[in-house]
């Protein structure tokens, strides 16, 4: 084109090719795609619920056998610890019931009477939870033992004066 003469040239905008696109946006999806799986599909199968006695009693024999979470407060006078077995029998409460639990292996230092704890196993058919392991549900707030506090100590206080720590 001129113009008095004089020839202007239209500036040319260079698009990328088609066939260069396509790929480009391709991966693009393919990376989103992969993002929203582990997000979603990672958080989910990652948290893990328990259930209260409540709710453990209230499945019956469709939860027997299957490998659960069960929280709830121990029962205190119900502690007995087995040291010949290694087992610890205990009731796990909440507002309204309470489940029998035995415990395979040394408890926690902190499990004590009236806490809180989570164990994890399977409800038999005999109406006891069969734990293979014990958490204990605890604070933020960390205190350090006493000046000279023994660990068999408190293990004596936990179970009694004439019970064996373990």
């Amino acid at each position: 084109m001129t113009a008095g003469g004089i020839v202007v040239a239209r500036p040319t905008v260079r698009r990328p090719a088609p066939r260069r696109r396509w790929p480009a946006l391709l991966g693009i999806a393919v990376i989103l795609a992969t993002l929203v799986y582990l997000v979603r599909g990672g958080i989910g199968e990652n948290l893990v619920y328990f259930l209260t006695p409540t709710e453990l009693l209230a499945r019956g024999a469709a939860i027997q056998g299957a490998s659960v979470r069960l929280g709830g407060m121990i029962e205190p006078g119900t502690v007995h610890w087995d040291s010949t077995r290694r087992e610890l029998h205990f009731r796990l409460r909440d507002e309204t019931h309470a489940v029998n639990v035995v415990s395979v292996g040394l408890p926690p230092q902190m499990f004590a009477e009236g806490t809180g704890a989570v164990v994890e196993g399977m409800y038999a058919g005999d109406g006891v939870f069969h734990s293979h392991n014990l958490m204990v549900k605890h604070s933020n707030t960390y205190r350090a033992a006493a000046p000279g506090t023994q660990v068999a100590a408190s293990y004596r206080r936990l179970f009694g004066s004439g019970a064996a720590a373990p």
